[in-house]
């Protein structure tokens, strides 16, 4: 604990100022922690929503100590080899806590390594190319999210991707499949994990989240087959820490996309205005023994709308998530135009801004309407003359 503005609380050091960052710090001070984000470049998305920022580059080990030798303990918030290497070895020497699980991280940034450990424990997946025919979506062997991934109609388009060598060897070529998305979280140790909300996730033309909607529309029966399958995969690779699943719902059957052993961003914001469960409230937990007083999951689930969007002149675009990195530092506004809450680098005057938005109601139903009429005010109040909300493009290639 430490004394920050006029009162002692746990403070954590969050490495990471993009995406992760801004999720862990929300999150971070929604459990009223204080909150040091750090970072080798200024200005960053999660810059100001700390109580303090330093700009450092973390994997020169030599600079942790001054950064973070007084935190209770530390989230990384980025994909960076050589930072998380540096915070390993840093956090053994000087017994800070790391709240990262370096062999269940290492398992789920491989593309081809789950793709094996699904294989192993005989979960259902895409099937892959050749049997699988055309379309095919192909991913990078390693990394997260849409970065890099592409979709081909036939063998041609497909061959003159990979001209250096095919089939590629370190890509993920499979079926694509069209149906719906959906994310479920984990978060616990060896023998005593906890599921938290399923999620329905919407992206754009890219691939990239550009929504996410809780309480899922998932039956009953999927939801629990989702959370079976969650925690035997945790089971398998002895996490420790937090993990997301996101899966596809095709064919009348649950379909497993990716995992990520790490915080993740969109769907634990989702999930707090949701359920009030905080991801990174139950780290502090895990990590820190924290023994902060934040309120429990409530027994009454809100329906919640969380989304990105870009307005550029007289044009609104509801996009990615990797929209809200291109602005700067974002802050924290809960009067915005009906929002329950935004997150954003919109200033009066400014017609090119971007912002994250959360919209709760009784149920799916009433934030869905909340949402449409949050935006009809923001398209009248700027002179918005297009809304766009573009779906994905399988035939980007």
């Amino acid at each position: 604990m430490r004394y920050i503005r006029g009162e002692y609380r746990l403070l954590v050091g969050i490495v990471g100022g993009k995406l992760q960052g801004v999720e862990a710090a929300y999150l971070a001070r929604k459990a009223g922690w204080g909150v040091r984000v750090v970072d080798r470049k200024c200005g960053v998305a999660a810059s100001s929503l700390g109580d303090s920022f330093a700009q450092v580059d973390v994997r020169d080990e030599s600079n942790l100590g001054g950064v973070l030798g007084d935190v209770d303990f530390v989230i990384p918030a980025l994909e960076d080899d050589r930072a998380l290497k540096s915070l390993t070895r840093w956090s053994l020497k000087t017994g800070v806590p790391l709240a990262f699980d370096p062999h269940a991280y290492a398992v789920s940034a491989s593309k081809l390594k789950t793709a094996e450990l699904f294989n192993t424990i005989g979960l259902p997946v895409p099937v892959a190319w050749p049997p699988c025919g055309f379309p095919v979506i192909a991913k990078p062997g390693r990394g997260s999210g849409s970065k890099g991934v592409c979709i081909f109609q036939d063998l041609d388009s497909m061959k003159n991707q990979f001209l250096a060598q095919f089939p590629p060897p370190d890509w993920i070529l499979e079926e694509y499949l069209d149906g719906s998305q959906h994310s479920l979280e984990v978060v616990g140790g060896p023998g005593n994990y906890r599921t938290i909300q399923v999620t329905d996730l919407y992206v754009d033309q890219r691939f990239d989240c550009k929504r996410v909607i809780a309480p899922s529309n998932l039956p009953p029966n999927l939801i629990a087959d989702l959370e079976k399958i969650t925690r035997s995969i945790a089971e398998s690779i002895n996490l420790h820490g937090i993990m997301d699943v996101e899966v596809i719902y095709s064919g009348g059957e649950l379909k497993i996309l990716e995992i990520d052993a790490r915080l993740p961003s969109q769907t634990p914001t989702a999930v707090f205005w949701s359920t009030n469960c905080n991801m990174v409230a139950l780290l502090g937990e895990l990590y820190a023994d924290s023994q902060d007083d934040h309120p429990p999951a409530g027994d009454v689930v809100r329906g919640v709308v969380y989304e990105h969007i870009h307005v550029s002149g007289d044009i609104l675009n509801i996009s990615g998530e990797g929209v809200m990195t291109q602005g700067g530092p974002l802050k924290f506004q809960e009067d915005f135009f009906g929002v329950d809450e935004a997150i954003t680098n919109y200033e009066p005057g400014n017609d090119r801004w971007v912002a994250t938005l959360v919209f709760a109601g009784t149920d799916r139903h009433q934030a869905w309407e909340k949402r449409n009429r949050c935006i009809a005010e923001m398209a009248r109040r700027f002179k918005i003359k297009e809304v766009m909300d573009p779906q994905p493009d399988a035939a980007l290639v």
